[in-house]
C-alpha cells in the first residue's frame, strides 16, 4: 500500500469514527437532559417548574436556527384581541416583528410571529389539550405593507387576487413531559388516559420513570403537502363568512411529494431521539419558512377600538354620576 492510499484510508477511518462520535453525543445529550429533568432537591421532589422550563429551552436553543429567538413565560396575542393561555416557551421571529408588550417578566407576542409553542409538564399533563386550543383559536391577521424584492407591496384581503403560500399560520405546537413509561407501544392504563390530552399536539416529548427520552409525531406520516396546509393555511372556517370565502379563494395548494418526515428518522428503533428530533423539527419549520408578515394596521385597529370603547364607558359613567349629584 502506498502512502497516498494509506492517508486516504485513515483520513476516511478518522472521519467515521467523527460521525459515530456526533451519534454517540447525541445519546449522551438525551441522558443528561432526562437526569436534569428529574434531578431530586431537598426542597422538592423533582426540580421546579421553572428549572424544567430552562432545561427544555436549553435542548431547543441549539437545535433551532438562529433566525428564531426563544422566550420563557409568554402569552401570545391576536388582532381580535383574543389571547391564548401561558406559553411555556415561545420560538418566535424577533427580527420584523415587535412585542405587543415587554415590560420585565410579563410578555406579549403577536401570533403572526409565532413558529412554535412549547408547553412543559410533570407526571401531569391535564389542561394540555385546553392549552392546545387557546393557542390554535387565535387569528392570524392578512394585511401588511412591506418591501420585497419586486417594490413596496401590499397585501391585504382587500387588494390580493393571487394565491398565496401563507394565509393563516399557525405555531408548531410541542407537549414536553415526564409521563409514566413514556412508551407509546406499551402504554400503561395511565399513560392511556394521559395521553388522551395530547392529540391536539404536533411532538411529544416525554422523559419516564427510567430516565429514558421518547419522541412520539402522531401525524409523522403525513406528507409534507398536508403539513404545508396545516401550517400556512389553518382552519380557514374559523374566520368570519365573509373573511373565510376570501381566504380559501386564496390558497395555494400543493400537491403530493410522496415524502414524510418520518423518513427523518435516524435510526428505526428510535433510540436517538435528539438527532431525529434535529432533523424533524428543521423540516416543519422550513414549510413554514417566514412567519407571516405583520399587520400593524390589524393591531393598531384593535387598540384604537379598544380605546374608543375605554372612553365611551367613561364619560357614560362620568355623565351618571353628574346626573346623580344634581
Amino acid at each position: 500500500m502506498d502512502k497516498e492510499t494509506k492517508q486516504k484510508e485513515e483520513r476516511i477511518k478518522a472521519e467515521k469514527n467523527t460521525v459515530r462520535a456526533i451519534i454517540n453525543n447525541y445519546k449522551g445529550l438525551a441522558g443528561s437532559l432526562a437526569q436534569q429533568l428529574t434531578l431530586k432537591t431537598p426542597n422538592h421532589h423533582v426540580t421546579t417548574g421553572s428549572h424544567r422550563e430552562e432545561v427544555w429551552k436549553s435542548l431547543f436553543v441549539q437545535m433551532v436556527p438562529r433566525k428564531f429567538h426563544i422566550e420563557q413565560g409568554v402569552f401570545i396575542i391576536d388582532s381580535e384581541g383574543h389571547i391564548s393561555d401561558e406559553v411555556d416557551l415561545a420560538i418566535f421571529d424577533e427580527n420584523y416583528t415587535p412585542y405587543i408588550f415587554k415590560f420585565g417578566k410579563i410578555k406579549f407576542i403577536p401570533i403572526e410571529a409565532v413558529a412554535v409553542a412549547v408547553q412543559c409538564k410533570s407526571s401531569n399533563i391535564n389542561g394540555a389539550e385546553d392549552w392546545a386550543k387557546s393557542i390554535k383559536r387565535l387569528l392570524p391577521a392578512f394585511d401588511s405593507v412591506t418591501r420585497l424584492f419586486s417594490g413596496l407591496n401590499y397585501s391585504s384581503l382587500k387588494t390580493v387576487t393571487q394565491e398565496q403560500a401563507q394565509t393563516a399560520t399557525r405555531p408548531i405546537l410541542i407537549l414536553c413531559s415526564l409521563v409514566g413509561t413514556g412508551n407509546p407501544a406499551k402504554p400503561s392504563r395511565e399513560d392511556t388516559k394521559q395521553h388522551e390530552n395530547t392529540k391536539d399536539f404536533d411532538i411529544i416529548l416525554n422523559v419516564d420513570e427510567n430516565n429514558q427520552l421518547s419522541k412520539v409525531i402522531p401525524n409523522e406520516k403525513w406528507d409534507y403537502s398536508k403539513w404545508y396546509e396545516e401550517l400556512n393555511h389553518y382552519d380557514l372556517d374559523r374566520y368570519e363568512e365573509e373573511e373565510k370565502s376570501v381566504y380559501k379563494k386564496l390558497v395555494k395548494r400543493s400537491g403530493a411529494f410522496g415524502k414524510t418526515i418520518q423518513e427523518l428518522e435516524i435510526d428505526k428503533e428510535g433510540e436517538n431521539v435528539i438527532l431525529s428530533l434535529t432533523f424533524q423539527l428543521n423540516q416543519l419549520l422550513m414549510l413554514i419558512n417566514n412567519p407571516m408578515f405583520f399587520p400593524h394596521q390589524s393591531y393598531v385597529n384593535m387598540f384604537r377600538e379598544h380605546l374608543i370603547n375605554t372612553n365611551s364607558v367613561g364619560k357614560e359613567q362620568t355623565g351618571a354620576k353628574s346626573g346623580g349629584t344634581k
